[in-house]
Parts: structure tokens; C-alpha cells; sequence
């Protein structure tokens, strides 16, 4: 009986163990938690009603996640961390979506070694934005432009896309999660400027959020005028977490053009956006940035996802440089430029 026993227990653990471990390595990355707008808006049940159309409770990564022993838990991380995906932007001479590429086309190199793609997808798919609006007090002379702006790119979404808001000042606020709702929330149009800037602590509390949604295309729209004054994150962890989260930049400089503009404050725009394969948009108003929206909003939506598990198996913690290429001329490609290798070795 004793022996009996003891088989009958080892085979219900091992099935509890196979079981957590494949619901983890669906749910880590896309684990998600969705909210409404605050009590006191009301967009409230519209978009709870939004929300919940064909929408059903996803499990939470973190009950699976106590189940399994430490040993199991790194066994899991490892399948998630030996693979790097990379959503490619691919655009022709006039700005459009170059489409019918094959999984041939590409070369994908890592630090000038060529990687082999382990998958490989190209369809329409929904995105998860986040966008953040800057209150800082060098905003404040801009700040009804910068939710202008806001109010333009939600407008521009599809009704598959979510997204959501933030504002950021000394500290970093979420004022409406991640949803399909169109409108600001009522409180952020009583918002105030406060004098500094925490601009890599919202960048990277924004790429933190993304990483827990399911959505595959995941992008920050910063609208700010690019000065940073009293975040604890560098630069160099925001971006690390941006990477992280397959999340790419797209940075509005909202302040004035001409030679009163903060050059340092630009150039700090321009780097998240570049490293992280999204875009810059110098102009922050009127048509030019309209038709800048509406192209952000295309190429999200119509991109081809690749991804590879890299050569270098060195987990030393440094940097590696992306290059994709494709063997056609008169295009651009937009990915990120690379990302930081984990410091513990398999």
C-alpha cells in the first residue's frame, strides 16, 4: 500500500509540475491585469461594457509561478529569456507598409554573427499603447497641446487596440488602464504642471505595464519636450526594460521649434526612439503630426515578428547589437538596436 501510495503521489506531482510550467510559459509574458476608468468618470461603464465584450478572466502567472521549486521556476525563465523577438518595421521609399516578405527574406545578426530565425509571422494584429503625457514645468505652457495630442492619437486606434495613460512629473501616474476606451479620462484634463521631470521613470514604469500584456506589438508614445531632471532609472535601465518588454519608443518633442528648443532635450527623445527601432516626430502639432499618428498606428498594426534564439550562449550581462537586412533596395526597416544579455548563465 505504502509503495502504491507513494507512485500515486510522485505522478500527481509531476503532472502539477507539467502543468504549471506550460500555463507560466503562456501567461508570463501576457499575464494582465485590466481595470476602468476612475468612479468618478463617465466613460466608466461604457468601457466596462467594452471591456468585457467576449472578454474572459486570464489566470494569474503568480499562483502557477508558487507552485513550482526553484529549480522549476529558472527552467522556466529560461525558455522565455533564450529567445529575442523582434517586431520589424519594413517601409517602402513612399512610407508604406512593404508587404509579402517571406521568412527568407530576412538575416538577422547579433553582434555581426548571423542568427538563425526560430519563427517567424507576419498578420494584423491588436497593440497595447501607453501613452505618456508630460506635466513638468517646463510643460506648462504646452500642456493643452500635449493632451491634444493625446486626445488625437486615441482617436487614431482601431477598436482592437488598447491603451492606456500616464502623466509624469516628480512621480509617474496611471490615469487610465490599458482598454479599448477613446476618451481621456475626465481627471487629466484638471492635470497641473509640477517643476521636475521623471522622464526614464516613466518610460520605464510604462514598459513594466506592457510587459504583463498578451498583445504581441506593444509601443510607449511619449509627448514631451525631453528634459530629465529626477528619475532614479537611467536612461540606459529604461531603455534595458523597453527592450525587455519588445516595447518600441515613439517620441512627440512637444516643444516649441525654432532656436529656443532644447537641443539636450531632444537628443534624449530621439535615443529612446531610435534604440528602441520606433520614431521621432519633431513637430508638435497640426497635419505633420496627424499624418504621423496615423502612420504609427499602421505600422503597429502591420509588422513581421521574428525571432531567434542567439549564438553567443554568454550570459555576461552586455550589450549586443541587432542588425536585420533584406536583400531589396529603396526600403527602411525599423527594429530595435539591440539588447542587454542576461548575467546568469544557463
Amino acid at each position: 500500500m505504502l509503495v502504491k501510495y507513494q507512485t500515486k503521489f510522485a505522478t500527481k506531482a509531476i503532472l502539477l509540475s507539467l502543468g504549471a510550467v506550460l500555463c507560466v510559459n503562456s501567461v508570463v509574458l501576457s499575464a494582465s491585469v485590466v481595470k476602468v476608468a476612475s468612479k468618478d468618470s463617465p466613460q466608466r461603464h461604457r468601457d466596462v461594457t467594452e471591456l468585457h465584450r467576449g472578454d474572459r478572466a486570464r489566470p494569474d502567472a503568480s499562483a502557477y509561478r508558487s507552485r513550482l521549486s526553484p529549480q522549476q521556476q529558472d527552467e522556466v525563465v529560461r525558455v522565455n529569456a533564450d529567445l529575442v523577438v523582434l517586431n520589424v518595421t519594413v517601409l517602402d521609399k513612399d512610407g508604406k507598409f512593404v508587404s509579402g516578405l517571406k521568412r527568407t527574406d530576412f538575416r538577422v545578426f547579433e553582434d555581426g554573427a548571423e542568427q538563425k530565425v526560430a519563427t517567424f509571422a507576419t498578420e494584423e494584429t491588436p497593440f497595447a499603447a501607453a501613452l505618456l503625457l508630460d506635466t513638468s514645468g517646463s510643460m506648462e505652457t504646452r500642456l493643452t497641446l500635449g493632451r491634444s495630442a493625446a486626445i488625437r492619437f486615441l482617436d487614431g486606434l482601431r477598436e482592437e487596440d488598447v491603451a492606456a495613460v500616464y502623466s509624469f512629473d516628480s512621480k509617474v501616474e496611471q490615469w487610465q488602464d490599458f482598454s479599448p476606451g477613446r476618451d481621456l479620462a475626465p481627471k487629466v484634463f484638471g492635470l497641473k504642471t509640477k517643476l521636475m521631470t521623471a522622464l526614464n521613470d516613466a518610460v520605464l514604469r510604462a514598459a513594466d505595464d506592457l510587459a504583463k500584456r498578451e498583445e504581441k506589438r506593444r509601443a510607449i508614445v511619449v509627448l514631451s519636450d525631453g528634459g530629465e531632471n529626477y528619475s532614479r532609472a537611467s536612461g540606459d535601465k529604461a531603455l534595458d526594460h523597453a527592450s525587455q518588454a519588445g516595447a518600441t519608443i515613439y517620441a512627440v518633442n512637444m516643444s516649441e521649434e525654432g532656436p529656443t528648443r532644447d537641443l539636450a532635450g531632444a537628443a534624449i527623445m530621439r535615443n529612446l526612439a531610435e534604440k528602441t527601432g520606433g520614431r521621432y516626430i519633431s513637430t508638435p502639432g497640426g497635419q505633420q503630426l496627424r499624418d504621423a499618428f496615423a502612420a504609427i498606428a499602421e505600422e503597429l498594426g502591420h509588422q513581421y515578428t521574428l525571432a531567434y534564439r542567439p549564438v553567443n550562449r554568454d550570459r555576461n550581462g552586455k550589450w549586443r547589437a541587432i542588425d536585420v537586412k533584406i536583400a531589396r533596395d529603396g526600403i527602411t526597416i525599423r527594429t530595435r538596436k539591440g539588447y542587454k544579455a542576461p548575467k546568469t548563465a544557463f
